[in-house]
């Protein structure tokens, strides 16, 4: 398992891609893409604009608090935990196995704020990688060679326990 030290925790509030109000949006830079996507509320708010995410990984919360919005769909559905601050090899498996079998829900028990990061290792190039950004919109990170590098960066800051 990786955890994310306490005094690494700001350098990742900053967003790892393009910072979208609103999903309708970003909908044009979608188009003929694979689609991915971290969190309840951008997996709702991607079906409600009638985009059904290839891969979608949610946690049944948003900040912290049970989410209503929950999306309920027709995918193969893996269960993982992964504990808060943390990315376990349970979780980036679940995301291998879901790349190559595709489509795919994966429920985690715990957080999912992180996947995202080997979420963009494991996705093929093109893809398109949404998270929602608390309180400001949602990300869009379009999956590429400098994106992967910055995910790899990024993950090098994690502790392995």
């Amino acid at each position: 398992m990786l955890r994310l030290p306490e005094a690494h925790r700001d350098l990742f509030k900053k967003p790892f891609g393009t910072l979208y109000t609103s999903v309708d949006e970003l909908l044009p830079r979608l188009e003929g893409r694979a689609v991915y996507a971290v969190g309840d509320v951008v997996t709702h708010n991607l079906l409600a604009a009638g985009v059904v995410p290839d891969i979608a990984i949610i946690d049944g919360y948003t900040m912290r608090t049970p989410c209503n919005r929950s999306p309920l769909l027709r995918a193969r559905r893996l269960t993982v935990k992964n504990p808060p601050g943390t990315i376990t090899g349970e979780l980036t498996d679940a995301i291998d196995e879901a790349v190559r079998g595709q489509p795919a829900v994966i429920f985690v028990d715990g957080e999912e704020d992180l996947a995202v990061i080997p979420l963009v290792l494991a996705a093929p190039d093109g893809a398109a990688v949404l998270y929602g950004q608390p309180a400001e919109g949602v990300v869009l990170r379009l999956v590429d060679t400098a994106a992967k590098q910055e995910a790899a960066s990024m993950l090098s800051i994690f502790v392995r326990e």
